[in-house]
């Protein structure tokens, strides 16, 4: 029996991820589609050996790349699940979704929340608040869209959501080169959001204490961007790492902690500092 469900899968440059992400996920799914950002590797060699649609369209940033994918693609199932490449659906997870679909979801349930369990250095990062997270990346498709950010975009879902005890679990980075490369990409994305945060399109996750777990997490994150730039990494980083025990997650968790709790948000503030000091410049010339 196949679910009733649409996988969208974005790639590039995925040839060591790919496999098993798809192997987590066949045999069970109606269809998989393939969002491929002009791979140069053997991410559609590999994909071809599966039962997949390949779709390639240029990358601009997630937010677009999703969007389009849930516009554009020929879905014809309901139920759309967006996953990444270095993704892989849980056995629990699998026949939670199983059991689930055997009679159909409940009627009034538009989406699903599901906590990413994160792997960084083949260990499972539990500690610090950085497990539980919980996304929504499978709903119904007309009820469901990537908001409009180009850093640490959530899943919008109009309508009612139920949360499932099943993971997905994620493969942060396969080395630290890739891992530190990436995060000062999105450094630079995350200053130019929060600089120009009074423009932005206000259809998002929204920020609510007593809402569910995204919209708490969205909450905590903007009362974070209040705090002064520079003091907030420390503070940051003290909290996650001892009040929320971090330090749980032995060397690798110090190595994780260190560089995604306080390093990049450190750097986020410098890149912030330099752009607002660069424009005062600027505005001293004239």
């Amino acid at each position: 029996m196949k679910l009733p469900i649409s996988v969208i899968i974005l790639t590039y440059n995925e040839e060591i991820n790919l496999p098993h992400c798809l192997e987590s996920i066949s045999g069970w799914i109606e269809k998989i589609f393939i969002v491929d950002s002009y791979s140069k590797d053997k991410t559609l060699e590999i994909a071809k050996d599966y039962e997949v649609e390949i779709i390639q369209h240029k990358f601009e940033h997630y937010s677009k790349q999703r969007n389009w994918a849930l516009k554009n693609l020929p879905i014809k199932t309901d139920w759309v699940f967006n996953l990444d490449a270095d993704h892989r659906v849980t056995e629990e997870l699998k026949e939670e979704l199983i059991e689930r679909f055997k009679e159909g979801p409940p009627e009034d349930i538009k989406g699903f929340l599901i906590s990413r369990r994160a792997i960084f250095m083949g260990r499972w990062i539990k500690h610090g608040g950085h497990y539980p997270t919980y996304h929504a990346p499978l709903f119904i498709k007309d009820f469901g869209y990537c908001e409009y950010r180009r850093y640490d975009q959530h899943f919008v879902v109009e309508g009612k959501t139920k949360t499932l005890k099943g993971n997905i679990i994620d493969i942060i980075s396969d080395s630290l080169t890739t891992f530190t490369n990436r995060h000062n990409h999105w450094a630079s994305l995350e200053c130019d959001e929060q600089i120009n945060k009074d423009n932005k399109v206000n259809k998002e996750v929204k920020s609510k204490f007593f809402g569910d777990r995204r919209q708490r997490r969205r909450f905590l994150r903007n009362n974070y961007h209040r705090l002064p730039l520079f003091v907030r990494p420390f503070l940051y980083f003290i909290y996650r790492y001892i009040f929320r025990l971090g330090f749980l997650d032995g060397k690798e968790g110090l190595i994780f902690h260190t560089l995604q709790g306080f390093w990049y948000r450190f750097l986020v503030d410098a890149k912030i500092y330099e752009k607002k000091r660069a424009a005062d410049g600027k505005e001293n010339e004239l």
